[in-house]
């Protein structure tokens, strides 16, 4: 069966991921594939770290949509995958991948996944995480401190330079695209349950047509 791809976007520290994992336990199934769009910014080893810094990381064109989608389309295939790992403390690629085995469920989750025309074609369901916006940067902010090692000032002074500005011109316009609009983010749980709920049926639906013998 061809897998059920769910497209989860929504703007930095909006609870994506967490949105992602409700949704999982919610739908009872025996597993799924997870895939970040972030792990798919471009390889910038080329460049010296200093360069890599002003790198504006909150831009499309900053993402390798064509490796991504060809990730995608393999996952949709049957085939799997190696997925990238990006360091974000260097802004570069590991060495390392992360084998990604298909599964009937594909969970993506991305801050600018609905803003190329060719990867919104490829989700079955397309949900947008909206969540207010201090809370998104009171998140964001303990994270780049605690995971990524960076202090308060540059994350600031990123926030208002770049995060800020593409938020609104990138990641917000895109909203109208969603199928699901879904506030607070993971600790919306009746919303989480509905749209787990309205899967299964999509699921058992795309279960039954495939049945039927040609």
């Amino acid at each position: 069966m061809k897998p059920f791809l769910i497209g989860i976007a929504g703007g930095t520290g909006s609870g994506k991921t967490s949105v992602a994992r409700r949704i999982y336990e919610s739908l009872h199934v025996e597993s799924a594939a997870f895939l970040d769009y972030d792990a798919y910014y471009k390889e910038l080893g080329h460049l010296s770290l200093e360069e890599r810094q002003r790198i504006n990381f909150d831009h499309p064109d900053s993402l390798d949509v064509e490796l991504f989608i060809e990730h995608l389309q393999r996952l949709i295939a049957g085939q799997p995958m190696e997925k990238p790992v990006y360091d974000f403390t260097r802004h570069t690629r590991a060495e390392r991948t992360v084998r990604v085995e298909p599964r009937d469920v594909v969970l993506v989750d991305g801050i600018l996944l609905f803003a190329d025309e060719r990867l919104r074609e490829m989700f079955d369901l397309k949900i947008f995480v909206d969540t207010e916006a201090d809370v998104r940067f009171i998140r964001r902010l303990r994270r780049d401190i605690e995971e990524r090692g960076r202090s308060l000032e540059s994350i600031i002074d990123q926030y208002l330079k770049t995060v800020r500005p593409m938020h609104f011109e990138f990641v917000e316009p895109t909203k109208r695209y969603a199928d699901v609009i879904l506030p607070r983010g993971g600790q919306n749980t009746a919303g989480i349950e509905v749209i787990a709920a309205r899967i299964r049926e999509k699921l058992a639906e795309k279960a039954r047509r495939e049945a039927v013998p040609a």
